[in-house]
């Protein structure tokens, strides 16, 4: 049962009147309900938007946010050494990836310093995850399929906020962000032209304190999303990021079909394709399959030899079930690139992780192109619609 709130939204500003163009709806059923919301427009036109459809979520889940890491972790995520990170990594974000933040901020009623330090929190800290895919004639379509898994602290209370962003910028290509209320930085998505981002925190907390002169790659993946036509488009970005920390990619292309693995270890970049004899994970490697699964590998060759040239979504959720991690796997997602389509699955609370509940359908061609007034859905809502 899809929820409709509103179309059209006017807020004012300190010096203006804007109208921000979006609506909210949600796809799945409680207690694995996933807010859907669909923006249009600049780029702080779209954060207006978001920031007032998610409003009641962002507005009580931020302050709380960052106040529950900071008592929990100290001084590592003070507002001190969030704005010291913000100083550092700023500086290689896009002008429309900051102008999309203010517009949050304001659409919220928060202010903006609340919303940039919540987007510091996951430059400083460590998280491991999965990520596969899969194309050609390891499927039975010829589809590309790519999870991610993101393996990451339920404690702060993501979950509880799920959000799918869809966004028709003015300027840029379409593209979705499985992600949480207010969070406009990509842990995963895919656009209008099939290129799906999945990555894997490799930086220990041996490492720390981490250079962070350099580009997130949270900001660094919306940007891809935003620009990038074809996986070689997508792959260029990443060479020409001055990057930060230790990660592995997968990216993958649905119209290719076909997906490369990255160990991003900056400043160093290795790039592989499939059945790579220089892969890291050789000679356990296939045709038509590149995969990361940060200490489950052995699970996840062992699944991908056994269903190699039969994956299908079926196959694809349960491999994503089977790499998930016991107490802290927050969010889940799997990709048909070629059709555009996933399936996501967050954590219900902090006792049942993501690969342990429904993954929910969401299919971009629902909402893309963007239709302010989608029939036979029920306006719900207490904001002001024209």
């Amino acid at each position: 049962m899809k929820r409709l709130v509103p179309v059209l939204l006017f807020a004012a500003t300190l010096s203006h009147w804007a109208l921000a163009d979006g609506y909210r709806t949600s796809v799945g059923a409680e207690p694995d309900r996933i807010n859907v919301v669909v923006v249009s427009g600049t780029p702080h036109e779209m954060g207006l938007a978001l920031g007032m459809l998610m409003k009641p979520e962002i507005g009580a889940f931020v302050p709380a946010f960052v106040k529950a890491v900071q008592e929990s972790e100290g001084a590592a995520y003070s507002d001190a050494a969030l704005d010291k990170a913000w100083e550092s990594v700023s500086k290689y974000m896009t002008p429309r990836y900051i102008d999309e933040m203010k517009g949050v901020a304001e659409g919220a009623g928060i202010p903006f310093d609340l919303v940039r330090r919540s987007h510091m929190i996951p430059v400083v800290g460590t998280y491991s995850c999965s990520a596969v895919a899969v194309w050609g004639d390891a499927t039975n379509n010829r589809h590309l399929y790519q999870i991610r898994n993101l393996d990451y602290n339920v404690h702060g209370g993501l979950q509880d906020v799920p959000m799918v962003a869809v966004y028709i910028p003015k300027e840029g290509i379409a593209h979705m962000n499985v992600s949480f209320a207010g969070v406009i930085g990509v842990n995963t998505g895919m656009n209008a032209e099939g290129i799906t981002l999945s990555e894997v925190g490799d930086s220990p907390p041996s490492d720390l304190p981490y250079d962070l002169n350099g580009a997130h790659f949270m900001s660094l993946f919306r940007d891809i999303l935003y620009d990038a036509h074809n996986l070689d488009q997508a792959v260029k970005m990443v060479k020409d990021a001055k990057r930060i920390k230790k990660y592995h990619y997968v990216i993958g292309d649905g119209k290719a079909p076909k997906a490369v693995k990255m160990r991003a270890h900056a400043p160093n970049l290795d790039i592989w394709g499939d059945n790579d004899p220089k892969d890291e994970l050789a000679p356990k490697v296939l045709k038509n399959i590149v995969y990361h699964a940060e200490g489950r590998d052995p699970i996840a060759f062992a699944h991908l030899g056994c269903y190699q040239k039969h994956y299908d979504v079926d196959a694809m959720i349960q491999l994503s079930k089977a790499i998930g991690t016991l107490g802290g796997n927050l969010l889940n997602a799997v990709y048909d690139a070629t059709a555009l389509e996933c399936w996501v699955a967050y954590a219900n609370g902090e006792d049942e992780c993501a690969y342990r509940r429904p993954y929910v359908h969401i299919k971009m061609s629902d909402y893309v192109p963007f239709k302010s007034k989608p029939e036979n859905i029920k306006v719900e809502s207490s904001f002001p619609a024209k």
